[in-house]
């Protein structure tokens, strides 16, 4: 992968969230996704009702298995530190932000020189076009949603930069020609791709009801940034299905082995139900049915 496309599927992973909110819970898997990863950041285990800004931005890291250089944390200070401990903190005025850096923002700003106040907010730059930048936010109005900005506008405390380039370049020089196979067991038959012709009254989280999926795969699958602008007559790609099997290793949970084998933490709960789990508890050894991709 290189460092654009690493880039680019930070973005599309962050926009597969959009419209997640608090004021119908949908919000709660971002809090629930960033929890089930241990270990937690100073141990502390956000609130639902918690402000989750940087914790958004971790979840994603945590979904895109980059937090060696995009480090987890629920406080924006905090994770300034961090990053000026990997020596990516950039406080430059004159910095032009690219698509993935993460931007911190300090509301007191007054626009006269340069911001050094206590960073309040956080979000991920989706794109620059010009001397415009989008940023896509968590717990902005209480929701997942863009916002825009100047660049060099006022209210930037500065950028954290994850190394992607370095991580790309590591990705690349282990990349194998061998197609990629899964000790935990070889997977099942099951049905091929399909494809379902959106009708009136269709939402994409209808759809993926229908199917036995959730909308954030087919939002990724089909490459629609925004799950919640579906038209009549569009085709929605509909994954095929199977299962596997995998047998739990020390230290695991639904959330990380849904997250390395399936690569989405987030579906730890069909892992739950395939195996009629009444909690989350597993124990090593425990052999789990699993999903394929």
């Amino acid at each position: 992968m290189t460092e654009k496309e690493l880039r680019g599927k930070v973005v599309k992973t962050a926009q597969a969230y959009l419209g997640c909110k608090e004021s119908d819970g949908s919000h709660r898997k971002i809090i629930d996704g960033y929890n089930a990863h241990k270990p937690l950041a100073r141990g502390y285990l956000v609130k639902y009702t918690d402000s989750w800004c940087a914790t958004f931005v971790s979840f994603v890291a945590i979904k895109c298995g980059i937090t060696d250089i995009m480090p987890i944390e629920c406080g924006c200070g905090a994770m300034i530190e961090l990053y000026k401990k990997l020596g990516r903190w950039k406080e430059n005025d004159a910095y032009r932000p690219a698509e993935g850096d993460v931007i911190m923002y300090d509301w007191d700003d007054n626009g006269k020189g340069d911001c050094t106040g206590y960073p309040e907010h956080v979000g991920i730059v989706t794109a620059v076009n010009g001397d415009e930048m989008t940023i896509i936010e968590g717990n902005k109005n209480d929701s997942v949603s863009y916002r825009k900005l100047q660049v060099d506008g006022k209210f930037i405390r500065g950028y954290c930069l994850p190394d992607y380039a370095k991580k790309a370049g590591k990705a690349a020089s282990g990349t194998s020609s061998k197609p990629a196979s899964s000790a935990a067991g070889k997977p099942a038959s099951g049905t091929k791709e399909q494809t379902y012709t959106v009708k009136k009254g269709d939402t994409l989280s209808k759809i993926a009801a229908k199917y036995g999926t959730t909308y954030q795969k087919l939002a990724s699958y089909n490459g629609i940034a925004d799950p919640n602008k579906i038209s009549v007559g569009q085709v929605i790609k509909i994954p095929g299905t199977g299962t596997k099997t995998y047998t739990v290793k020390a230290g695991d949970s639904l959330w990380a082995i849904a997250d390395k084998e399936l690569g989405d933490g987030s579906r730890y709960n069909e892992i739950k139900t395939m195996n009629g789990l009444k909690d989350n508890t597993i124990h090593k050894g425990q052999v789990l049915k699993l999903p394929t991709k």
